[in-house]
């Protein structure tokens, strides 16, 4: 039995959970064989590395490719399959949609097809604006495309290709989330979706996945409305106008992790953990996160045109949220996107900006000595592979008790693999950053 890593006493200062969204990756050759992260130019993560104890994550656990909503559930101490209420909750919450109990919401994504189900791009070429995709939800909401099905279904856009699509039922009995996904690339288990990479990706027939009249209605509901939304796409002005200019179009939408506001809410981090908290977050998911589990929220939306200036916004929001909180979550997007569109060298780059302007401004002045701060990520996105994956990603425990577990120079991949915390499960990561006592690895 592997001896349990022997975290610090329980903090008596503040604490920062720092999550890249992301980071995990691989060796890639446009990275001279070495994963991006590793590759990246990082002084400030190589300092807080020679300052602190590195590991390394299963976030969810082995053999799953986690969401990020799974993923930063698990880094927060709880069980996404059980206590998470589905991705589509989670978005509907953060875009302010006044969900009724019994409603189901769903995330998707605008896509392109070409028109027989075979999916072209899953994101529009990453392309699609939100003033595009707000237009397009007007089109599609407006059509009001199952009312014959005695259900309203309402798309709501909220950033780049993403949305939320909202059913309420006006007549003719129950809806419910217990149904699959449209979506193939990912899979839908309890509360938690995980990523799956299929060979020839086409848009999946929604079926129930209990036996009961709601599911089953819900299931034939939503394939309906999808098989309806094509003409009201493909006809619209934004798809004429992206046709002309020779870019992709936003024909069919990708709709996956249904859910429900549940009867019993998850506890609230506070109320779990003994610390008030606050939350920096960028995307809709990760502010619906904030609002179930009752943390503080800082909303800061996408990152702009200006990433250095970005960057040291949050910076600047989260040292005053630690002044205020004992304990903040920061979530920063940044490497995620290139990993899923395969460039190395731009995640390089981004994980490069997030250490100069992001971690270069936030550690000015700051006493380690007086706080606790972990760095991690909710899952892995290697650039070669393009999708989520289940691989381990880099953990470091930095400040109040933490000391260095051996001489290191560099926050990359080879050390964090074999550093002195030893591996374990991203519900640990909150234990040892609080000091709940020895952690034993996975």
């Amino acid at each position: 039995m592997e001896t349990p890593t022997q975290g610090p006493p329980r903090a008596t200062g503040p604490v920062a959970l720092v999550v890249l969204d992301g980071l995990g990756d691989r060796p890639h050759p446009a990275t001279e064989n070495r994963s991006p992260v590793d590759a990246a130019s990082t002084p400030n993560l190589d300092r807080l590395a020679s300052a602190g104890a590195m590991g390394s994550v299963v976030v969810v656990g082995p053999g799953v490719a986690p969401e990020s909503d799974a993923g930063v559930f698990a880094l927060l101490g709880y069980d996404p399959e059980k206590d998470s209420p589905g991705r589509g909750v989670l978005e509907a919450l953060g875009v302010d949609l006044p969900l009724a109990p019994e409603d189901v919401a769903l995330r998707l994504n605008f896509a392109t097809s070409d028109g027989a189900g075979l999916i072209l791009d899953s994101r529009v070429g990453r392309s699609l604006s939100t003033h595009e995709s707000e237009e397009l939800a007007r089109a599609l909401t407006d059509a009001d495309l199952v009312a014959d099905e005695g259900v309203r279904a309402e798309v709501r856009a909220t950033v780049g290709h993403r949305g939320v699509l909202w059913l309420r039922a006006t007549s003719d009995g129950a809806l419910s989330p217990n149904i699959t996904n449209a979506d193939p690339f990912y899979e839908k288990k309890g509360g938690m979706g995980q990523a799956r990479q299929p060979e020839t990706p086409r848009i999946l027939v929604v079926q129930p996945t209990d036996g009961s009249t709601a599911a089953g209605r819900t299931a034939h509901v939503l394939n309906q409305f999808l098989s309806r939304v094509g003409p009201v796409l493909a006809g619209h002005r934004v798809n004429a106008r992206r046709a002309l200019a020779g870019r992709r179009i936003a024909n069919c939408l990708l709709v996956r992790n249904a859910g429900q506001l549940p009867p019993t809410p998850p506890v609230a981090f506070e109320a779990k953990w003994g610390l008030h908290g606050a939350a920096l977050t960028e995307m809709p998911v990760e502010k619906g996160i904030a609002k179930v589990l009752f943390l503080e929220d800082r909303y800061v939306g996408p990152m702009g045109p200006d990433r250095e200036a970005g960057y040291r916004e949050r910076a600047r929001i989260a040292r005053e949220l630690l002044t205020r909180f004992p304990f903040i979550y920061v979530h920063l997007k940044g490497p995620d996107e290139p990993g899923h569109d395969g460039e190395a060298v731009r995640k390089k780059e981004v994980v490069e900006a997030i250490d100069r302007s992001f971690f270069g401004p936030f550690l000015e002045g700051l006493d380690l000595g007086q706080v606790r701060i972990a760095i991690t990520a909710d899952h892995a996105t290697p650039a070669i592979i393009k999708a989520h994956t289940d691989d381990p990603v880099p953990l470091l425990l930095v400040g109040e008790g933490f000391g260095p577990g051996r001489p290191r120079t560099h926050f990359g991949a080879p050390d964090f693999a074999s550093g002195p915390l030893g591996e374990h499960l991203g519900s640990d990561v909150v234990k040892l950053l609080l000091g709940h006592g020895p952690v034993p690895p996975v």
